[in-house]
């Protein structure tokens, strides 16, 4: 998405813990239309959003489009759950997005600015998958569909968000089935540009994105 932006005229701020990776795709950029910037930030800590939002607006200027792309999968259920896992799912799925509509929109209201808010939520936002262990993470993606009712959802996605979420297990029989056949990233990215470039007065409130014969 952020590539795709840049290379049609958008300055981007790519926010991420793992900043070095974003500060690397920028590099890969260079010389095209406009600019990819990293900014450090974990969107399960409040304070370090709201610090973001704050050297975003600083350095590049006023916000007019707001893409909330964070997402994370915890490998726990509800019965036996853990805790903690629910807190980190709960923070990063629905609670940054919310942070990060309400400062974008700060910052397109006091600018005059008629901006872009797209929610990149999931399939599961929509039906719960039968699969093991995986019960809290559609609660948070139905969350996020409730908070705004215009999202991106997509099915499954090929990056690695499975094999971090559930490492080995994402290699058996129940896994493999899903992610045998997934998006390209691309896909999606198409499918925000596609937003992006309606007129002012379409509003796109659902748009979901599935590959023809996956499971998901």
């Amino acid at each position: 998405i952020a590539e795709l932006l840049v290379k049609n005229g958008a300055i981007v701020a790519g926010i991420a813990r793992r900043v070095e990776h974003v500060r690397q795709h920028a590099q890969e950029l260079a010389g095209e239309k406009e600019s990819l910037h990293g900014y450090q930030c974990d969107l399960t800590k409040k304070d370090e959003i709201l610090a973001a939002f704050k050297k975003i607006t600083a350095e590049l200027g006023p916000i007019s489009i707001l893409i909330n792309n964070a997402g994370t999968i915890k490998m726990t259920g509800i019965i036996e759950g853990d805790i903690e896992k629910w807190q980190a799912v709960v923070d990063t799925n629905l609670l940054a997005a919310a942070i990060c509509i309400r400062e974008a929109v700060a910052s397109m209201k006091a600018n005059s600015i008629k901006g872009h808010l797209i929610n990149i939520n999931s399939t599961a936002g929509h039906i719960v998958p039968d699969y093991p262990k995986f019960g809290f993470y559609p609660s948070t993606k139905f969350g996020l569909r409730a908070l705004t009712e215009t999202p991106v959802s997509p099915g499954y996605v090929e990056t690695d968000i499975v094999a971090v979420a559930f490492g080995e297990f994402a290699k058996e029989e129940t896994w493999s089935a899903i992610t045998a056949k997934g998006l390209d990233v691309i896909d999606i990215a198409n499918a925000v540009l596609y937003v992006l470039n309606t007129p002012e007065h379409v509003n796109v409130t659902e748009l979901t994105v599935v590959r023809q014969g996956s499971a998901v």
